[in-house]
């Protein structure tokens, strides 16, 4: 799943791009899923005295809430972005705000002041606001809507790549960075996509249904050794084979 972070201050059309980008992309036959970062202290996804509040209030982990036309999934807890992005698939992910996700993004702007503060190596274009009085900043392109739209669809396109497997520096940093900085060399050329050890080079790898679940190294070594030992342990069995073990639930 490619993804693209839109970032800016409030009311300098980013809802407006990331709405257009979703559209557009779906036009293209893409599917599009999106983030929507909301700041405000006031928001809550459920409402108290709901049915739904009355099961987290109890207890509940999670929350489906089905209705006649639409669903959701509620958590009584703000979600972090790597558990956001393992309930969804997609060919897009769309994220209006997160500006610290390490993906391509667009920096939507109401003047160069809020330019030289965004804008970073994981920047892609400029939009919004301050597209009306610029067609560059800075070595960046400046996209107008919707005179521009189909050369930002095109550098979307070349520019954005699967999502990093968003682990902690802690736990991985087996290409010797984290992923934002990872994202950064990616996008101005100076490392591919290819050079993440954790999803390309991995040497056992797990699935749950139709989707790989990326594991960091350490629990790959350990999971690993562990299933060799009970291997090595069988009768009348290719002691270098690849294995593939299968739980069915």
């Amino acid at each position: 799943m490619k993804a693209l972070g839109i970032i800016g201050y409030h009311q300098t059309g980013k809802t407006t791009l990331a709405t257009c980008l979703i559209r557009e992309l779906t036009k293209k036959g893409y599917n599009v899923c999106s983030i929507k970062d909301i700041h405000s202290e006031t928001y809550h996804s459920d409402t108290e005295g709901k049915n739904t509040f009355l099961h987290t209030q109890a207890g509940s982990k999670a929350v489906f809430a089905k209705g006649l036309y639409d669903s959701a999934l509620l958590f009584p807890r703000p979600l972090n972005l790597k558990e956001m992005v393992s309930y969804l698939q997609a060919d897009y992910l769309i994220i209006e705000g997160l500006q610290n996700a390490p993906v391509s993004k667009i920096v939507c702007a109401e003047n160069t002041d809020q330019l030289d503060e965004l804008i970073d190596d994981t920047c892609i274009g400029i939009s919004g606001v301050i597209s009306s009085k610029m067609k560059s900043f800075k070595g960046l392109p400046v996209f107008s809507l919707p005179d521009d739209l189909a050369v930002l669809l095109s550098t979307i396109e070349a520019k954005c790549f699967d999502i990093l497997p968003l682990a902690e520096p802690e736990c991985c940093s087996a290409c010797g960075k984290d992923c934002y900085t990872m994202a950064e060399d990616i996008i101005q050329g100076r490392a591919k996509r290819s050079d993440c050890v954790l999803a390309e080079q991995a040497e056992l790898k797990l699935w749950v249904g139709d989707r790989e679940i990326v594991i960091v190294p350490f629990v790959q070594k350990l999971l690993q050794d562990i299933v060799i030992a009970f291997v090595n342990n069988l009768k009348d069995i290719d002691p270098k084979g690849n294995i593939r073990l299968e739980i069915k639930r």
